[in-house]
């Protein structure tokens, strides 16, 4: 079903509110949902409740879907529970720098951290530097796969500046983690 267009039938099931079709749809989309809000936030039991606040959204908004991309819809819906999210806590951008400074001290600190991790640690600090909206947009294009036509849809822009949007982003990730290497 993911990347798919939904049948008209799957669709009925779902606005009928039927516990089959509901958890058809968590297990296809839970795993991508949560890596989704996980590299947003950083944390594994928030983004959990993040996985299940939009589920809850997804199955009260159903009536909303048009019936286009099922991901584009999804993952729009993801985003604005995020920038809700944001919106809601005033304290975000200072947790996060202390979050990434956790992090950068861990990986200097952990000298028998697998290479893998420091890779991951270090690019969930890159991507905490950056601003939320271009490390949502990274996040939606490379972990989520939300294609580039997709993502201009999503934020009501051509997809020329979202292609460029996504270039930037890019070459500011790569500043960040240069001198990882």
């Amino acid at each position: 079903m993911a990347n798919q267009q939904l049948s008209e039938t799957f669709l009925e099931r779902l606005k009928k509110r039927e516990n089959s079709a509901f958890d058809e749809l968590v297990d296809c989309y839970a795993g991508r949902c949560y890596g989704y809000f996980y590299r947003l936030c950083g944390n594994a039991e928030q983004s959990e409740e993040f996985v299940s606040e939009l589920f809850v959204k997804l199955v009260e908004k159903i009536d909303t879907f048009d019936g286009g991309s099922f991901d584009k819809w999804l993952f729009t819906v993801a985003s604005n529970l995020f920038r809700d999210h944001l919106r809601r806590q005033y304290r975000y951008k200072r947790l996060l720098d202390e979050a990434a400074d956790y992090q950068r001290s861990q990986i200097d600190e952990s000298a028998d951290q697998s290479s893998h991790e420091a890779i991951s640690d270090r690019l969930q600090w890159a991507l905490e530097k950056l601003d939320t909206d271009t490390a949502e947009l990274l996040m939606l294009r490379y972990y989520s796969q939300v294609s580039f036509k997709d993502l201009a849809e999503m934020r009501n822009e051509p997809i020329g500046t979202t292609l460029s949007k996504v270039h930037r982003g890019l070459k500011k990730l790569r500043f960040l983690l240069e001198d990882f290497r």
